[in-house]
């Protein structure tokens, strides 16, 4: 099941032991109906034909029964930009960072505080695992490590 903006509104208002998703800072503009609006921490340019690592601007905790997906706004997926490893585990809490490829032509500004990838949330049933790796707690756009 994927949340609702009245489910996602809700469970940021509940308490952590009953499930609560933390999104800081959340701004009402950036609420989608089955989404929410993520946005880039710095001015970052997108060159072309480049994988590039952009942090949210926003710090993010998962409960236990919830995991997410992180996909493109269509705006920038118009102009070429693409999203990859776009799964967040339940239990992770930190900035995202964010792996986007520039497929198109020309480099691309992003610019801080930009609506730039949509965190839609889905419920995970009977869940007893959290995660808890590399990249937990983690501030600003955090490079790949070595495994």
């Amino acid at each position: 099941m994927i949340l609702s903006a009245y489910e996602i509104k809700k469970r940021l208002e509940m308490p952590e032991s009953q499930g609560q998703i933390i999104i800081s800072p959340y701004q009402s503009e950036s609420q989608q109906p089955s989404s929410y609006d993520l946005t880039c921490a710095t001015d970052t340019i997108l060159p072309s034909g480049a994988v590039t690592l952009v942090s949210s601007a926003e710090w993010v905790e998962l409960p236990h029964d919830l995991a997410a997906t992180l996909m493109c706004r269509s705006t920038l997926g118009r102009q070429g930009i693409l999203i990859g490893a776009g799964f967040v585990d339940p239990g992770f809490r930190g900035n995202l960072t964010l792996c986007l490829v520039n497929c198109g032509e020309k480099d691309i500004l992003l610019e801080s505080g930009m609506r730039i990838v949509q965190i839609i949330f889905h419920e995970v049933r009977n869940n007893t695992a959290l995660y808890n790796g590399t990249y937990q707690d983690s501030y600003g756009a955090v490079q790949a490590v070595k495994q």
